[in-house]
């Protein structure tokens, strides 16, 4: 699959954009991991031309992950236009539209997934954007507002004809959210369309190599995008490339996923230079990742290692943990 002249290799998988999750240091683990590209968190266009700091260091990029995406909302245009040129000087290899962000804060305000309730400003930031730089402009969009209101079928179309280099769909509407079940029948129906020709990319649920298998020989899509799945588990794109391309499923050792999340650990406060900050960021993985899912008793040490706020103190219960899992 090509996005413009950016060969992604044949069934690749994508790590998808997520707020607080898709830092550097994440997508570079992800990458070594097998994830064949990866994609920065939200940058809101507002924040990034009035130079905020805690959104201009979203634009950072590691040579050693390319190729990488930075994602920008917003729901004017000049906004975006301007936010598009600020990117573009980060030299991302792809500049991502986000039109499919659910939460309240993004879509409540007509950015994001509230995109999908003005499509004719949807088609015209696009357009714009398009306009405005030299490097291949793609979106991330939903099935439609609500179930009354599936329209990607139709928008994919339109969205192609602004210019976009590649469209990825997540499997479910705005009013979804993330609960419910991915509806990648829907996503397929953009396949169908011989009018649409630039590479889809299906997003939702895709849990393991067999679900991304699915999607690639059932559904028709030319790349797939793991997004929940990753939190906590970066070894998922391994597990997943090795299936694809093997048809067997294979997983990392629990010393080896024991190893990742130390790394994520002490790399989330190297880049924020704070202990105490770092260990409430990387939380959200902690809670998240399936590697203690399944242990009899758990909840008290689950409480302790959120809790724990020194990295003295949270290693010495991953080793617990650790050590507990391999007796």
């Amino acid at each position: 699959m090509k996005i413009s002249n950016i060969d992604l290799g044949e069934k690749p998988v994508m790590l998808a954009p997520m707020e607080d999750v898709t830092d550097t240091s994440f997508r570079l683990i992800c990458r070594e991991q097998g994830a064949d590209m990866t994609y920065s968190e939200f940058v809101s266009a507002d924040a990034l031309i009035r130079n905020i700091a805690a959104t201009t260091r979203k634009l950072h990029i590691d040579e050693r992950e390319r190729p990488t995406a930075i994602q920008i909302y917003g729901r004017e245009v000049e906004p975006m236009v301007e936010a598009a040129k600020i990117v573009a000087e980060a030299h991302p290899d792809i500049l991502d539209i986000n039109f499919g962000c659910p939460v309240k804060k993004v879509a409540g305000k007509g950015a994001g997934a509230g995109m999908l309730r003005d499509i004719p400003r949807m088609l015209e930031i696009t357009r714009a954007v398009v306009r405005a730089v030299d490097i291949p402009v793609t979106v991330k969009t939903r099935l439609g507002w609500d179930a009354n209101s599936k329209i990607i079928t139709t928008l994919a179309e339109q969205l192609q004809d602004c210019g976009i280099a590649a469209l990825t769909v997540h499997g479910r509407t705005r009013s979804q959210m993330y609960t419910g079940e991915a509806d990648w029948t829907e996503i397929a129906r953009i396949k169908d369309n011989p009018r649409f020709t630039i590479p889809l990319i299906g997003n939702g649920d895709i849990r393991g190599g067999a679900d991304a298998e699915a999607a690639f020989s059932r559904y028709g899509v030319d790349g797939v995008m793991i997004g929940r799945a990753a939190i906590g588990a970066p070894w998922i794109f391994r597990s997943v490339r090795t299936f694809l391309d093997t048809g067997i499923g294979m997983e990392p050792s629990v010393a080896e996923k024991f190893a990742l999340l130390r790394r994520q650990i002490a790399e989330s406060m190297a880049n924020i230079g704070n202990e105490m900050k770092g260990i409430l960021h990387i939380r959200r993985h902690l809670a998240a990742s399936p590697l203690f899912k399944g242990i009899a008793d758990f909840r008290p040490v689950r409480i302790a290692m959120l809790r724990a706020d020194t990295a003295a103190e949270l290693y010495s219960i991953l080793d617990k943990v650790q050590n507990e899992i391999l007796i």
